[in-house]
């Protein structure tokens, strides 16, 4: 019923990673900044710090998302512009991000992480250019 009268809320994820360390006892596996985070961070974001809303989590650390989400300066510095929603029971329900459009960089991340022989039908699709897009899924 909440989800249906009332705004959703917000939470930049440093914030979440904050409100999840005044309660780090209530979960199996504690909260790292740095780190992303796991299931039952995310259903205690929604269920208990925000009584059972629909939350957007926002500003996450750049490795924490895929290598194609583009990053930019934020008042918590380098970030993944992307974004999830978690949901009261069952966490994240879907996830977001600005997508990178220079080849160049997306060529880099991939090179940093070992997999640019692997994905390289995704650079592929990019080599001559894109339009700046986004992407949800």
């Amino acid at each position: 019923e909440k989800a249906r009268t009332q705004p959703f809320e917000r939470i930049a994820y440093d914030d979440a990673i904050e409100v999840l360390n005044k309660n780090k006892n209530a979960f199996e596996i504690a909260p790292v900044l740095g780190q992303p985070l796991q299931s039952e961070h995310e259903r205690y974001i929604s269920e208990i710090a925000f009584s059972r809303r629909p939350v957007f989590i926002t500003h996450f650390p750049c490795q924490t998302k895929p290598f194609y989400a583009k990053h930019g300066e934020t008042e918590f510095g380098l970030r993944a512009k992307a974004m999830d929603l978690v949901i009261p029971r069952y966490g994240e329900v879907i996830g977001g991000s600005e997508r990178e459009e220079s080849f160049d960089l997306l060529k880099s991340r991939l090179e940093s992480i070992d997999q640019a022989e692997s994905l390289a039908w995704y650079l592929e699709l990019r080599k001559y250019g894109t339009v700046p897009h986004s992407g949800w899924g």
